[in-house]
């Protein structure tokens, strides 16, 4: 799918409906080649600030899942820091033969229901805001910085008890592409089948 074919179905009314479709299924993943994150980047601003005009008057949340959880870390205390991503940062630096530790305390965190709930927060926050708008997207990218910490799989699946499919979709901009039931991350490291969400492909 293009980039163009992939505004056209953003733009589609039926796709705007988180309801019409699988009732189970509000995962769809779109797939480009690794070097054109950047680009890719700029096209998901140009996405956003097009589907807000008023020939859609679609507001659109986007999340860099890397900088939210950076985000998230930097509102954690952590003993008598009152942030737990300085506090990693400043191990990192001052200690780098404990990278390792430092490694696996953000795998935790990456992982915990803590982080599930601060995103499912941010999201039920968009979508309720009381508008001429509509809110049925979230735009999901960051998924290359968030490796190795949190795989796109990982996520998804540990995501599901928060999830409320009737009332928004969430496009994952994947910088990779599959092969047979694997996902390829930056088109060469394995990241396993995805779970339950739709590939956009042509149709």
């Amino acid at each position: 799918m293009t980039v163009q074919e992939l505004y056209a179905k953003l733009c589609d009314p039926r796709f705007q409906n988180p309801e019409d479709g699988d009732i189970f299924y509000n995962f769809f993943i779109y797939q480009y080649p690794a070097d054109k994150e950047y680009e890719m980047r700029q096209q998901i601003e140009e996405f956003q600030t097009n589907l807000k005009r008023p020939s859609n008057y679609v507001d659109v949340l986007t999340l860099n899942l890397f900088d939210e959880f950076c985000a998230y870390l930097d509102n954690q205390r952590f003993l008598k820091y009152p942030s737990m991503l300085q506090y990693l940062l400043e191990q990192e630096r001052t200690q780098p033969d404990k990278a390792d530790k430092v490694q696996s305390t953000l795998e935790r965190h990456a992982h915990s229901e803590k982080f599930l709930r601060y995103l499912h927060e941010r999201i039920m926050q968009h979508i309720s805001i009381d508008d001429e708008y509509r809110r049925p997207y979230v735009f999901l990218h960051g998924i290359g910085s968030m490796f190795p910490y949190l795989r796109v799989n990982q996520l998804l699946a540990a995501y599901e008890d928060y999830n409320e499919t009737d009332k928004y979709r969430i496009i994952v901009f994947y910088p990779g592409h599959r092969e047979q039931n694997s996902f390829r991350l930056f088109d060469t490291l394995s990241d396993h089948h995805t779970y339950r969400a739709t590939l956009l492909i042509n149709e």
